[in-house]
């Protein structure tokens, strides 16, 4: 079996998303004074690597990482190479993702490689503005795409799976959005427009004009890793098992986490245990 890691290194640099503090990391105790090194770690959870749960986006109270099974998080997948049609604010469509001739299944997980992450820090080609102000992202027939495909989960090597500018960065960074309606006739709402969805428990109207793949997609259970990289160029186009392995934390609405694609094995991935079948005893 071959291990491929597609996780940042994560450090005191490591940026949060924007708006977001990054880390803090100090010795608590030290070696020299009692004999035992012991450090502590301040963070928001939406730092390097990281695994969304729905309630990020959602008030669903089963949406925390400690449900999440793990052979929900790691299963067979693929990931697709779209870099060579990717530019500032590209959109992601279907016919994007199919015409990338990678052999995409119903109930993968899907990892979209769109080269973004060479603008990650510590990166040769680092330029923070331009990887979370400037990202491609999916647009709403994505999304329909994605749920009729049962995809399990999906991840992107970009500080965000919504578009830069679908996301409250174009109310954070109005220069930002100006410059994106001089290069498109329109604003950032008017070339996104609105959405709507029904709420699951209570029946209500949602209708929203940001974060798609954060409050609709969550909502029907379509989540989502971001801030993919490390060596994720090694498998473009392959077929593997991929995992996400966030802390196994009740409560917890999203978490940093390591993502592995496993070649050269079986693909088939079944859960034991109540532990890993996300199980939780009742106190």
């Amino acid at each position: 079996m071959k291990v491929v890691d597609l996780s940042h290194v994560m450090n005191v640099h490591t940026p949060g998303w924007v708006g977001y503090a990054g880390n803090k990391m100090y010795y608590a105790q030290n070696l020299q004074t009692v004999r035992i090194v012991a450090q502590r770690i301040d963070t928001a959870l939406h730092v390097g690597t990281h695994f969304d749960g729905a309630m990020h986006a959602t008030d669903d109270p089963n949406g925390d990482m400690a449900h999440l099974p793990l052979d929900y998080l790691m299963n067979r997948g693929v990931v697709v190479d779209i870099s060579k049609h990717m530019h500032d604010w590209a959109v992601i469509t279907p016919e994007i993702i199919e015409s990338s001739g990678a052999d995409i299944r119903e109930g993968d997980i899907l990892i979209l490689h769109t080269g973004w992450h060479k603008h990650y820090e510590g990166r040769p080609q680092q330029d923070l503005v331009k990887y979370f102000c400037y990202h491609p992202g999916p647009n709403l027939d994505t999304l329909h795409w994605m749920l009729k495909k049962k995809i399990k989960w999906w991840g992107m090597d970009t500080g965000s799976c919504d578009h830069a500018m679908n996301t409250s960065i174009r109310f954070m960074r109005p220069d930002i959005a100006e410059e994106f309606t001089k290069k498109h006739g329109k604003t950032p709402g008017e070339f996104f427009g609105t959405f709507e969805f029904t709420h699951k428990k209570s029946g209500r109207l949602v209708r929203d004009n940001v974060f798609p793949f954060h409050t609709w997609a969550f909502a029907e259970g379509l989540l989502h890793a971001e801030n993919i990289g490390g060596d994720i160029e090694l498998m473009l186009n392959k077929r593997c098992v991929i995992g996400a392995f966030p802390w196994r934390y009740e409560g917890l609405e999203s978490c940093p986490c390591r993502i592995v694609c496993f070649e050269d094995t079986d693909m088939s991935v079944e859960a034991i245990g109540d532990a890993a079948r996300a199980i939780i005893p009742r106190r």
